[in-house]
């Protein structure tokens, strides 16, 4: 009798329910409607308004907690009536849950009060090189030196917010703000929003942010179609500005890095200005004007123009070893467009992905993304953990017969270069995407 009474949702009927103020989600066999907890949703709202009208299991799953699973009933609305779920998926849960009886998603280890001591330890050596020395080779260590104070706070950050680094929840949002804010005069407001975005539509050409660099970057010819961006809610014109930037792409793809980070301060300032809700929007703004007070007083103290130019062009400049590994491990691996999808979460973090392999000793350097494959596939998982479950992961790619790339550091950047090369290529004669006259290409080989 009780079965009688349940309420059956079809998959057909789930799918009309993927607008922003109509959102239905499936999950586990059961969906609900969480159309009024867009807007309050910890993650933003865009990773449910990307995957409404879906089966989103494998996504829930990899971002929240079993304490998350409660919070549901009061959005409950039937059952799924043609729930399905492919042995892809049920291995890879049963990984999550595996590693959550093990304890990995609580035990951090000890990197983190490393990383923190040592974010003090470069800290005072600027101040104090800066300061107190009138050496100009001084001055240009310390340069250097702040820009891997950044790298390294990037990746503090980065780990706070996805999980809780620190004992409290409070503790761990100053980290957030100090790391981001305070330390690099970058929201981490901002990066929340954009990197939710990208994991949730990994490598989706008009979904994923970290793609969407028009006019100066395109990694597919796709993008020659002038595709709709759905996160920035705006066309991105492939125009004559464009085609030129992009025909040289791979040419000016270092040097554009050093200065990647100019791009970020902006996208900062944009959306604290903007209506788009913000959590804790003061702490934000104050974070920021905190670095903008301290990082000019640091460089006025320097003696003359032509090194303060020196230092801030050297801190950047440095920086960009960060901004080139953000894009080591999507821009030359599998690409779509389109919106993402809710019931091949597994399939589609590993073929747009790729890890770095480098010895143990090299894992500071690239904070956890050499790993890149295991975080995508558990952002929870504070990273000292991933070398260790890689061999799994590697092996469950195997058995579904999935991709599992992970060249050296050196092979990865010839890999993107590669991929930014070919789409320069083509973009120099959109016409034929595909360069036919053999001469033309000769002569076009290196650049």
């Amino acid at each position: 009798m009780v079965e009688e009474n349940r309420k059956y949702i079809s998959t057909e009927e789930l799918r009309k329910h993927d607008k922003p103020d109509d959102v239905w989600i499936s999950i586990q066999g059961k969906v609900y409607d969480v159309t009024a907890w867009v807007k309050d949703h910890p993650g933003g709202e865009l990773p449910l308004i990307n995957l409404a009208g879906q089966d989103v299991t494998d996504a829930f799953v990899a971002y929240h907690p079993g304490t998350a699973w409660k919070y549901l009933d009061r959005f409950f609305i039937g059952h799924h009536k043609d729930y399905r779920v492919s042995d892809v998926s049920k291995d890879y849960r049963k990984l999550v849950a595996e590693f959550s009886k093990l304890g990995f998603f609580e035990k951090k280890g000890h990197g983190v009060a490393t990383a923190i001591c040592s974010l003090i330890l470069m800290f005072s050596i600027c101040i104090y090189g800066v300061v107190e020395s009138e050496n100009f080779w001084v001055h240009l260590g310390c340069a250097a030196l702040m820009g891997f104070l950044w790298i390294q706070c990037g990746w503090v950050g980065h780990d706070a917010g996805h999980y809780n680094i620190m004992t409290s929840a409070g503790i761990n949002r100053f980290m957030q703000v100090f790391t981001g804010n305070c330390m690099t005069g970058i929201s981490i407001g901002w990066w929340k929003r954009n990197h939710n975005a990208h994991h949730i539509a990994c490598n989706s050409l008009d979904f994923d942010p970290d793609l969407q660099h028009i006019p100066l970057f395109v990694v597919s010819n796709k993008f020659f179609n002038s595709l709709t961006s759905c996160y920035y809610d705006r066309k991105m014109k492939f125009d004559a500005v464009a085609r030129f930037f992009v025909s040289y792409q791979h040419w000016t793809f270092y040097p554009v890095m050093c200065f990647a980070r100019i791009n970020l301060f902006a996208q900062s300032v944009l959306l604290l200005l903007s209506n788009k809700k913000v959590p804790d929007r003061g702490q934000e703004i104050l974070g920021i004007i905190i670095f903008w007070i301290w990082y000019p007083i640091l460089v006025s103290f320097l003696p003359n123009w032509g090194e303060r130019l020196m230092f801030v062009a050297v801190s950047f400049g440095v920086t960009g070893i960060q901004h080139v590994q953000f894009t080591l491990n999507h821009f030359s691996t599998h690409v779509y467009v389109g919106p993402p999808c809710g019931n091949d979460w597994f399939e589609k973090q590993t073929k747009g992905t790729l890890d770095i392999d480098c010895p143990s000793w090299m894992d500071w350097f690239h904070g956890g993304l050499q790993f890149q494959i295991e975080h995508h596939l558990f952002p929870r998982l504070p990273r000292c953990h991933f070398r260790k479950i890689k061999p799994i992961v590697k092996a469950l790619c195997k058995k579904h017969n999935l991709p599992y790339t992970d060249p050296s550091f050196w092979q990865a950047n010839v890999m993107t270069v590669g991929t930014l090369r070919n789409a320069a290529l083509q973009a120099r004669d959109i016409t034929k995407p595909v360069p036919k006259n053999l001469v033309w290409e000769a002569v076009n080989t290196y650049g």
